[in-house]
């Protein structure tokens, strides 16, 4: 039915088109006839109004509909022909349906294809207009300067409803249509279009297209100012800057703004280096390391050691993971960042206004805050699993015994690294995951490797499954699953929960400010990491949305620089190209769109893959399993996502995320030298693929006749 809706629309399109091309209707919709016909056009007019409006009305729709020449004259003949107030509704009406129909127009027929097309530029744009495309319309709409026609057709490609561009439209013309009105009941006296609006007067209109901006701006300060007025002022300042938490966030956050000679304090409740340092990154890949080793031990004959044998005690690896934190302590202690020139308490902070932080009994006053609290594991509440007393990814490292039976509830990346580690460490591991698969957020097959190395090392996966309930028989403690079809009783020593991470976003005085939050327990920010307070910023897992050590330490110096050059100057956090890594064996890394997220976003995209199995370093490193995928642009080399399933794919995947943070295509790669036998050669390889697959047959084929013509 669309498709044969676009064909009438067409037709009747280019019968109008012809119309008015043939019978040189144009040469009607000019100053000068439109002047020498006036009188007579009035005279109709007294006659039959109700008419003459009904056909001007119409006339005007298709002329703006189809975007033809001649909208000026006509807005000037409703003034000279109906006066200032018939007239400014008439035309304005008029304009108003007929800009509509080109959006309709527009909507029908360019959006799909340059949606499609621009897909990637547009994604960005596309965001933005769904919150406040009212707002830019009738920005557009108050300058006359910006052809309506252009307006029209761009805002059908754009995600806008038709019925908020049909009354924004209306408002946002209105002015202008007036002025033409206006200027069109004295039309005797214009000489040219070019003299109805002076420079003076398009200058004004100018004004009036940023007074919607302003007004915003203004709007926007005084919601900010209105939360703190409730506090007053202090004349002056001991702090800059006070930061909560001394985790990744805080820590960056605090370090720019002492490298900035700000005077900043940043206070830390336990202990420094916050959970990367202590029960996260650094414990976990401490943790995959030693089980590794084991891994590798057990699978020696594969390296061409036949047999051979390990002896250990898991009370040493665990040891040896706390030695490893000491280790790199040092590097976030108080005692650095002193000598970097922050103040460092330790204590638990308390926000008692925008402006003073109460620490220890006592009251630090600052410009400004930067809440790094941080997050910390979900534990949901099942019946029963709180009197299992679980582990988390924050108290598992207290562990000396080994779990012979070990429960994991959670298939995402710090369950599926914990699950495979322990297992190699000994524990006999079940894992319970309630989707259809484990490492949900990753293309099918990226999970199916997964899975499949995770099976060969000993773990139990079940997928579809969710526990229901926790319960004790004696000395057996049970969990009891369901699939879509039955019931499950799992018997297990420890439970380990790994079902997401819950912002700290209490128990230092946010609530009592009414410090806004989002619906998943986050910290509500701007796009430059500020709160409802102006001067009061978050960064890291308390905000997210991407809860990564990375991720914090970026958004640490976008908090600590607005901080610092608030109210002068203030960057928006750039999220454009995001990279992680899940470290199981084998690792999976990726940087911007997979195929589903692709797919999902009706993205176009052409996937390029090159398989591990013929990387050379990886034979020889037994790792000869993995993959690497890469999305394009459709005929373009331009990176729209990659990810890499294989050994040391956290580090090899850094190439493409610089290819995509300075929009490099493959064929860059592809002309980069890499050194032999490294990992690294992946990337030219699946640029090389790229390369092949885009060689047109017709090229291959006149290059086969010119070198059988070198022959001879």
């Amino acid at each position: 039915m669309k498709k044969y809706s676009k064909y009438l629309i067409l037709a009747a399109a280019a019968v109008l088109f012809f119309i008015f091309f043939k019978l040189e209707i144009g040469s009607y919709l000019t100053l000068d006839y439109v002047k020498s016909q006036s009188d007579q056009f009035k005279a109709y007019y007294n006659l039959q109004p109700a008419f003459t409006i009904t056909v001007f009305i119409a006339v005007y729709i298709v002329v703006v509909a189809l975007s033809l020449p001649g909208a000026t004259i006509l807005t000037l003949a409703s003034g000279a022909l109906f006066g200032v107030v018939i007239g400014t509704a008439v035309a304005s009406v008029a304009s108003t349906i007929g800009a509509t129909c080109a959006f309709l127009v527009s909507r029908l027929f360019l959006r799909d294809f340059v949606q499609k097309k621009f897909a990637s530029n547009l994604r960005q744009i596309n965001e933005g207009f769904k919150k406040e495309g009212a707002f830019y319309l009738f920005t557009l709409r108050l300058i006359p300067a910006v052809p309506f026609f252009v307006i029209n057709l761009v805002m059908g490609i754009l995600p806008i409803r038709v019925l908020t561009f049909f009354f924004v439209s209306q408002i946002g013309m209105l002015a202008g249509t007036f002025v033409y009105v206006n200027a069109g009941t004295a039309l005797s006296k214009i000489t040219s279009l070019s003299g109805i609006i002076s420079p003076e007067i398009l200058g004004s209109f100018v004004l009036l297209g940023l007074f919607p901006f302003l007004v915003k701006k203004i709007v926007s300060t005084i919601q900010s100012r209105k939360y703190l007025k409730r506090y007053k002022k202090p004349k002056s300042f001991d702090y800059n800057m006070v930061v909560i938490g001394g985790g990744s966030a805080g820590l960056v956050t605090s370090y720019i703004a002492a490298a900035a000679q700000s005077k900043v304090a940043l206070i830390e409740k336990n202990r420094m280096g916050g959970d990367c340092l202590n029960t996260g990154c650094i414990p976990s890949k401490s943790l995959i390391r030693s089980a590794k080793f084991l891994s590798d031990v057990k699978n020696s004959a594969t390296l061409g050691v036949r047999s051979t044998s390990v002896e250990f005690n898991f009370s040493d690896v665990m040891e040896r993971i706390q030695k490893i934190i000491k280790t790199i302590e040092p590097h976030d202690s108080m005692e650095r960042y002193r000598s970097l020139g922050v103040e460092c308490i330790s204590g638990s902070a308390k926000i008692i206004s925008p402006y003073q932080v109460e620490v220890n009994g006592r009251i630090l006053v600052t410009k400004n805050i930067v809440i790094a609290t941080g997050a910390g594991p979900l534990v949901p509440n099942i019946p029963g699993l709180k009197e299992m007393i679980p582990l988390t990814s924050d108290n598992l490292w207290s562990l000396r015994e080994k779990p012979e039976k070990l429960l994991i509830l959670g298939g995402g990346p710090i369950g599926c690294e914990l699950a495979q580690a322990l297992q190699r460490l000994g524990c006999n591991v079940t894992l319970v995951e309630k989707s259809p698969r484990i490492l949900l957020r990753e293309d099918v097959e990226v999970s199916k490797l997964v899975q499949d190395k995770m099976e060969q090392d000993g773990v139990q996966i079940l997928t579809n499954h969710e526990a229901l309930k926790f319960s004790q028989n004696n000395n057996r403690k049970i969990c009891t699953v369901k699939n879509e079809t039955s019931e499950v009783e799992l018997e297990f020593d420890q439970v380990l929960v790994a079902l997401g991470r819950k912002a700290h976003t209490h128990g230092f005085g946010a609530e009592a400010l009414d410090i806004k939050l989002n619906k998943n327990g986050t910290i509500t920010t701007n796009e430059f990491l500020a709160t409802n307070y102006p001067n009061i910023f978050v960064c890291g897992d308390a905000t997210g949305p991407y809860q990564f050590t990375h991720m914090a330490a970026h958004q640490a110096w976008y908090a600590a620089v607005n901080a610092m050059l608030r109210p002068f100057y203030s960057f928006r956090v750039d999220y454009r190209v995001i990279p992680w890594c899940t470290y199981t064996a084998p690792e999976v890394a990726r940087v911007g769109l997979n195929e589903q997220e692709a797919i999902e976003q009706n993205i176009p995209f052409e996937v390029t893959t090159f398989d591990m199995k013929g990387q050379d370093r990886a034979l020889t490193e037994e790792a000869g399993y993995g993959l690497v995928k890469v999305l394009t642009v459709p005929g373009k080399d331009k990176i729209l996502g990659a990810t890499i399933v294989g050994i040391h794919a956290g580090d090899i995947i850094a190439e493409y995320v610089l290819a995509m943070k300075y929009n490099l295509g493959l064929n860059k790669i592809l002309g980069t030298i890499h050194i032999y036998p490294t990992l690294a050669e992946a990337n030219k390889s699946a640029a090389g693929n790229w390369r092949k697959n885009h060689v047109s047959p017709s090229a291959l084929k006149w290059a086969k006749r010119f070198n059988h013509w070198r022959l001879k």
